[in-house]
């Protein structure tokens, strides 16, 4: 007899898991099946113990400027091994902690790899034992997705890698090659070359974080060459030719060059874990590798619901616990509002961050409005000049007939931070009028978002 449940959850990621956590607290009986590691991708091999590393990459820079601050410090070393240990310690630690949670939540955790049998009963494979079937209302997939290849090249693991190896190399490479400069490329390309590597980094389109306002790219490509990072833009990969101990990148477009290096880094994007899972034959719909779901995350099938990067963009971890969250109060009766997707905050962890939310200035005049913006840069920002942060600026989009804040971008220190004042002013609708009559405290960094906007509407003090 196959063990019942009024909720299976097929992955245990930051959507997975917090929908179980929501679902047991709403009074369900929740299990999560899920094949490797509590905290998915994100958690184990993404976006936690990147932001380690990426840590002790800022704070390794920070003390090489150390003179600057009027402080002598020796020569620092680096101890690699001890970078990667701490970053996958860290890894380690919250993924026990998702353990702890379900423990006082009361939320069942199977080891196995779940497939759906039918629209009510899920097949758990264990790596050991007999396959065996839990029964449920209410299935939420949240299976996630994994590194993308290119046409004809595929990752080896060793010298052609994806973002989970470059995390655990054993060494830092000389030469590096990163191919694709969304948010992942530009934090490894940053990362390796604070620690020493000639970086080239390529990306196709014309210019590097391409779904980032166009001032932002402009600004991060000027802080990448001052470090030294080659940037190849509007240049495509037709192959890599690998060799015992290093790689070949043959190039074209407005780069037509090889490129040697130790390892070459494929971070061109994710495609959805969609294969093997039964969706098919329950009736689940798969389109471009992902599954399709409604406003509220349900498939086509009755008490089937999917979240998370399983059903494409954006891919944020953030997206799948507002996904999981609204899933398990949809199914659950409560009817949740269904998540507003031109409000979440896109953040990229490299130095200067970046952070963004709402509409570039492009697309707002492409979708019609007129437009003012307001540029602050944090070096007229007496709390950059104290810290000597002071690279990168604010910029607002507002719609120039009623005000509304259109979108808002940032680069420069703690912009990921920085970034929740207005993806929650924008929940709210708020206008520059409010921005202008929010008293901002002094001296700190949000004061460039109130600056910024007194720029687009000729009110500024201090610029």
């Amino acid at each position: 007899m196959a063990e019942k449940f009024d909720l299976i959850v097929i992955g245990g990621g930051p959507g997975g898991y917090t929908a179980a956590i929501r679902a047991a607290k709403l009074g369900h009986k929740t299990v999560v099946v899920e094949s490797n590691h509590l905290g998915g991708i994100c958690l184990n091999w993404g976006c936690i113990p990147t932001k380690a590393l990426l840590h002790t990459a800022k704070l390794y820079d920070d003390i090489r400027r150390a003179a600057d601050y009027g402080l002598v410090v020796g020569e620092t070393q680096v101890d690699w091994k001890r970078v990667i240990d701490r970053s996958r310690d860290v890894a380690g630690r919250l993924s026990k902690g998702i353990e702890f949670l379900f423990n006082k939540h009361g939320v069942a955790y199977h080891i196995g790899r779940g497939v759906l049998a039918d629209g009510l009963t899920v097949e758990v494979t264990p790596e050991q034992g007999r396959p065996y079937r839990l029964q449920a209302k209410h299935i939420i997939i949240a299976t996630g997705a994994r590194a993308r290849a290119l046409p004809g090249i595929q990752p080896d693991g060793e010298r052609i890698i994806t973002s989970r190896e470059a995390m655990i190399l054993p060494e830092v490479p000389k030469r590096l090659v990163v191919i694709g400069a969304g948010a992942i490329g530009v934090e490894f390309a940053y990362l390796y070359s604070v620690f020493g590597s000639e970086v080239t980094l390529i990306e196709l389109l014309p210019r590097i974080l391409p779904v980032e306002d166009e001032d932002i790219s402009k600004e991060l490509a000027r802080q990448f060459k001052k470090r030294k990072i080659t940037l190849l833009t509007g240049t495509k990969v037709d192959r890599i030719d690998r060799q015992k101990t290093q790689v070949q990148v043959h190039t074209s477009g407005a780069a037509q060059e090889t490129v040697t290096a130790e390892y070459a880094l494929l971070a061109v994007g994710v495609g959805g874990n969609v294969e093997d899972l039964g969706l098919e034959q329950v009736g689940v719909v798969v389109e471009g590798g992902t599954i399709r779901v409604d406003e509220l995350c349900r498939t086509g099938v009755e008490g089937i619901y999917a979240i998370g990067d399983v059903i494409g963009p954006p891919w944020l971890a953030h997206v799948a616990s507002a996904e999981g969250i609204m899933a398990v109060e949809h199914l659950t009766g409560l009817d949740p509002e269904p998540l507003d997707y031109g409000n979440i905050p896109a953040c990229t962890y490299c130095e200067p961050q970046v952070a963004s939310v709402g509409l570039t200035e492009q697309a707002a005049l492409e979708q019609g409005y007129e437009v003012k913006t307001g540029k602050f840069p944090f070096r007229a920002l007496g709390k950059s000049l104290a810290t000597g942060k002071i690279d990168g600026f604010v910029k607002v989009v507002y719609d120039a007939q009623y005000g509304e804040l259109l979108g808002t971008h940032i680069i420069g220190d703690n912009a990921t931070d920085l970034i929740t004042e207005v993806a929650l002013g924008r929940k709210l609708e708020t206008t520059y009028q409010e921005v202008l009559r929010t008293v901002h405290p002094h001296p700190t960094l949000s004061e460039a978002i109130v600056e910024a906007t007194a720029l687009a509407y000729g009110e500024s003090i201090n610029y």
